[in-house]
């Protein structure tokens, strides 16, 4: 799958500072990107549109803007990136994988595409997704590591199409398990910042108090990268600190026996090594009170979905797939506030819990991606996170039967993003084989 040869296996901060110094022509990286995508996109199936000419117009535009000294390039300038099909661009399609939306052209881009192009970044297209993000029509992305498994979703092409080196970073959303699933089973870094601290403007919702944007890359830096152009963080990341230094929670969660024995195994060896290498590891296990906290999950997605589609669903009854319906279910809302307010209280007590900590680590999936692309895959170890409103990170750093890859994955407190990122460079480091 990797040709280190080639400009579209740069990661995103090396393709960056190359084009900055003027080592690498943004236009050189744009086509090696799309020849990429016209070898491998008839068996990958990442994109639901790609935007090719107005993309290298944009790369030429970037160089002769970088040789005429025209201003202060901005950070990202003139790398390419992909946009899951259900954030707003202005220029090309926003269809969402659905019937309604064939052929929409939105008015005005997404806040976080906005600040994408505020950096210098070119929009190379939009990668497919479920349906809304949701449920319904899936995907056609296959995995890049066997197009017999599952890429994830439903930010499935996101994943796919930067785990083959098709674009060097791409945005998803998760509202479960959207982002950090499809990294795991597609062997890509897939990080979800602290709710709300980017803008959701632009994206269609399903769940207000849940979506998250988020994006995917292909090392630490590059995801850190992106949370300094996104504005995060109230302060820069820091140095990665040493592994001496780190203090590592292990959480095993309330759904351990989820887990495949091959993850369970992966995931004790990984923290073996941490431990090795200097780590302080503590028990960061949840409460009793934490026990029904998917459950909450469900609750509060399901009723914030129905609000979400309910105009779609009247105004276009037909045209909206059985398993968004089925995703609209309406709790009484005494029961929804009761759960919103007990997922209140564990924000709360976790954000104790990972205040004493560098990171959190968990699986970021049960095991590999499972075989098929009818279903996306168990989203257990997410969706509790999601409800936590914490910063997520998935590093590939594990292996499953067959060689497939597995996510780590890495959890922080509410607003504790910067200190999550340089606490993974140094995770990544001691586990990089």
């Amino acid at each position: 799958m990797t040709d280190s040869r080639t400009p579209n296996a740069l990661t995103l901060s090396q393709a960056a500072a190359a084009i900055a110094c003027g080592e690498l022509a943004s236009e050189d990286l744009v086509r090696a990107c799309l020849g990429r995508i016209a070898a491998r996109e008839p068996q990958v199936r990442a994109f639901a549109h790609v935007a090719g000419e107005a993309a290298l117009a944009a790369a030429r535009d970037a160089d002769k803007a970088r040789l005429l000294g025209d201003g202060p390039l901005g950070p990202l300038h003139g790398v390419p990136v992909a946009v899951k099909d259900v954030i707003d661009t202005a220029d090309m399609p926003t269809q969402h994988n659905s019937r309604i939306y064939a052929g929409h052209r939105p008015a005005k881009d997404a806040a976080a595409v906005a600040l994408l192009r505020a950096a210098g970044a070119i929009i190379l297209g939009k990668a497919d997704t479920i349906e809304f993000a949701a449920h319904g029509r899936m995907a056609m992305t296959r995995n890049p590591h066997d197009p017999g498994r599952t890429p994830g979703g439903s930010s499935s092409g996101s994943a796919a199409a930067v785990a083959d080196l098709m674009v060097p970073a791409a945005l998803g959303t998760q509202t479960g398990g959207s982002m950090i699933r499809p990294g795991s089973f597609c062997g890509v870094l897939a990080f979800k910042p602290t709710w709300a601290t980017l803008s959701p403007e632009g994206a269609k919702l399903f769940s207000v108090s849940l979506d998250t944007i988020g994006w995917y890359a292909r090392s630490v830096a590059d995801i850190t990268l992106l949370a300094e152009v996104f504005e995060i963080a109230d302060a820069p990341v820091p140095a990665p600190p040493p592994v001496q230094s780190l203090r590592l929670g292990v959480c095993r969660t309330p759904y351990w026996d989820r887990a495949s024995p091959a993850m369970q195994r992966a995931f004790a060896a990984a923290v073996q090594r941490l431990h090795a290498a200097g780590a302080t590891i503590v028990d960061a296990e949840l409460g009793p009170d934490f026990a029904a906290i998917n459950d909450l999950k469900e609750i509060v997605m399901r009723t914030e979905g129905r609000a979400a589609f309910l105009d779609l669903w009247k105004s276009h009854p037909t045209l909206v797939s059985p398993g968004i319906r089925a995703r609209m279910a309406r709790t009484s809302d005494r029961r929804l506030r009761d759960a919103q307010d007990a997922a209140a209280l564990l924000r709360i007590g976790f954000d104790r819990i990972a205040d004493e900590l560098d990171a959190v680590l968990t699986p970021a999936a049960p095991g590999i991606a499972p075989e098929g692309i009818a279903q996306a895959g168990d989203p257990i170890f997410n969706g509790l996170w999601t409800l936590l409103h914490t910063p997520c990170l998935s590093l590939p750093v594990l292996q499953g039967e067959n060689g497939l890859p597995m996510g780590l994955q890495l959890v922080g407190a509410r607003y504790g993003d910067a200190r999550l990122l340089a606490a993974a460079e140094t995770v990544a480091s001691v586990l990089a084989d």
